[in-house]
């Protein structure tokens, strides 16, 4: 694939983004933001390099549009939103000169950047309402209360001290209140109707395991289409950290299939 860098203009600053490209298309293929995670205060838009994002774009065929969102220690929510949703917008208003179809257009990412993807879209759903064909927010850091799994948890890669710390720095003076918005925990959310389809996974013992069912179950209630893959484990990230195992490889193919269905076959 082709890797460029584009600067996409967001909140009075130039963002940068990456862009991922087939090297030889000729019709409009589909576009896949994909955000970036680290606990909204880590992480950079290069790791969009071995994300699920990239390898649907290599199997299938796609643009992927990384951005170098602000991280919380830079700016508070709601900097991260704005740089994404300025990605969303920009990859919609030039999706000819991207190579992309309007109509299949996907908004994805790891933990804090599966949360940002949640947001996107429901931020997205209450002002421009951009056609988004589907959500891929994996095992997604959403829900800036305790859960039943954040709350005691304590794996190596993430756990709640490391939760508590990353909620804090992004939500500031807003941490620990009831003004949270839902933009910036989607799990606030009271209704989720007008949704895309979900499709996602996570491990059972991770800390984001009660949001992510949590999420899927309040998205059918809402009469959306969605798929949940819970694979056995406490490895946060592990499709990235681990992606020789067993379960790391039967989630992107689980992954694959849905979004073969979904998309490319739509």
């Amino acid at each position: 694939m082709k890797k460029t860098m584009i600067k996409i203009k967001t909140s009075g600053r130039y963002m940068d983004c990456i862009v991922l490209k087939p090297d030889h298309t000729i019709h409009p293929l589909p576009g896949i933001l994909w955000i970036h995670g680290g606990g909204y205060v880590l992480g950079m838009a290069s790791m969009v390099s071995f994300s699920c994002g990239k390898m649907l774009a290599e199997r299938y065929g796609a643009v992927v549009l990384s951005p170098e969102y602000r991280l919380a220690k830079q700016a508070p929510y709601p900097a991260a939103l704005d740089d994404c949703y300025a990605a969303l917008v920009y990859m919609h208003d030039h999706a000819e000169e991207l190579g992309i179809d309007v109509q299949r257009i996907i908004a994805g990412g790891e933990s804090a950047g599966g949360g940002l993807a949640a947001a996107v879209c429901l931020y997205n759903r209450d002002h421009e309402n951009i056609p988004v064909a589907m959500q891929i927010p994996l095992y997604p850091m959403i829900d800036c209360r305790d859960t039943s799994s954040s709350r005691d948890n304590h794996g190596k890669v993430w756990n709640t001290k490391r939760n508590h710390w990353g909620w804090s720095y992004y939500l500031r003076s807003l941490y620990g209140t009831d003004h949270v918005p839902a933009y910036a925990s989607p799990a606030l959310a009271e209704d989720l109707s007008g949704m895309p389809p979900c499709c996602t996974f996570v491990q059972d013992g991770e800390p984001f395991y009660q949001e992510t069912l949590d999420y899927i179950a309040r998205l059918d209630q809402a009469g959306i289409r969605t798929c949940l893959d819970v694979y056995h484990g406490d490895i946060h990230a592990f499709d990235l950290l681990c992606p020789w195992l067993k379960t790391s490889k039967a989630a992107k193919q689980k992954l694959c299939e849905i979004y073969d269905s979904w998309i490319m076959r739509q």
